[in-house]
């Protein structure tokens, strides 16, 4: 025998399916079953297809029948509720939130949301009276630390699958080709997500190891999650990983590096520190000497060399149990 759903499940239904209905546009009993789906809400099809049946008889919401499948949309001029009404305020965050943290948010968790970001886009569009929080949007940017990059171009359904499997601790198969384009096809045990500038990578482990590797998005050929779960390894901190160097293409090795820069160079180190045990002498030539523990890795390398001729005297020092010990060359 079916369980039928008890009054408080019927109403916390209906709450979720009036939140998703949309304004000035027409959704699917479909396209909401895939939203409460995605959302860990999991009916039937028919259940939801009743429920907006009763919906659209007592509240402002219009149900075109001209053909199948029927779609529903608050009337423009419904009051509707306060669950499915955002603020002015509420919609910047949300538009903000949107442009920002898609690419670090489960896929489904975007998906089952969207009905919420085309009610922002839409509160924030010229017609509307947020005329204030319309212009904010013009007003702030994230700009680039470095040259500008398109971002490259991900498989389709890679990035769905990937945060997936990383949002429910599920093993992945991958057909990958590194940058050498060796093509391998690995199990792996996704742990981390990161966005460095225009690119996405996932940080893993292969089947059979413990130590952590990071993997491109773009370079996955194919992904697809399997049924088998996990449990996230305790010992494994993303931050730690990153405060490691290794997203710079470092190994986790400390050290203390000693250099000397002419001042207008220098200046912004002043302002934005290397680290928080950093020390600046100036000289008489005017030059900074700058020495701070950093991690070594291939990306402080590079922003060494991007100073050219003005910086020189460049002195590592491996760091040993809280001390400085010169490396043997």
């Amino acid at each position: 025998m079916t369980k039928r759903p008890g009054t408080l499940e019927t109403v916390l239904l209906a709450i979720e399916l009036l939140r998703r209905i949309p304004r000035g546009r027409k959704v699917t009993a479909s396209e909401l079953h895939d939203q409460l789906k995605d959302a860990g809400i999991d009916r039937e099809l028919r259940t939801i297809q009743r429920q907006l049946e009763m919906l659209s008889e007592h509240f402002e919401i219009e149900r075109d029948d001209r053909s199948k499948p029927y779609g529903y949309r608050w009337l423009e001029q419904a009051k509707g509720l306060a669950v499915p009404n955002l603020t002015p305020q509420e919609s910047l965050l949300l538009g903000l939130a949107e442009e920002h943290l898609k690419n670090l948010l489960p896929a489904r968790l975007v998906k089952s949301m969207e009905s919420f970001f085309a009610q922002a886009r839409r509160n924030l569009g010229h017609d509307s009276n947020a005329k204030l929080e319309r212009e904010w949007a013009s007003k702030v940017r994230v700009v680039a630390t470095s040259q500008p990059l398109l971002p490259p171009k991900i498989a389709p359904g890679v990035f769905e699958v990937v945060s997936e499997a990383l949002y429910s601790n599920r093993w992945l198969n991958l057909d990958y080709r590194n940058a050498g384009g060796k093509r391998n096809k690995v199990e792996v045990m996704p742990l981390g997500l990161a966005q460095q500038g225009p690119r996405l990578y996932l940080v893993c482990r292969y089947r059979g190891y413990s130590n952590e590797r990071s993997l491109a998005l773009h370079r996955i050929l194919s992904a697809e999650a399997t049924t088998l779960t996990f449990e996230r390894p305790r010992e494994f901190d993303l931050k730690k990983y990153d405060d490691d160097g290794r997203f710079g293409f470092g190994e986790g090795e400390r050290m203390q590096l000693t250099f000397r820069i002419d001042r207008d160079n220098g200046l912004h180190l002043l302002e934005s520190p290397l680290s928080s045990d950093q020390q600046v002498v100036e000289l008489d030539d005017g030059q900074l000497e700058i020495t701070a523990t950093v991690v070594d890795s291939a990306m402080l390398e590079w922003w060494l060399r991007g100073f050219g001729e003005a910086i020189a005297d460049v002195r590592r020092h491996s760091v040993y149990r809280g001390e400085a010990v010169t490396k043997e060359k």
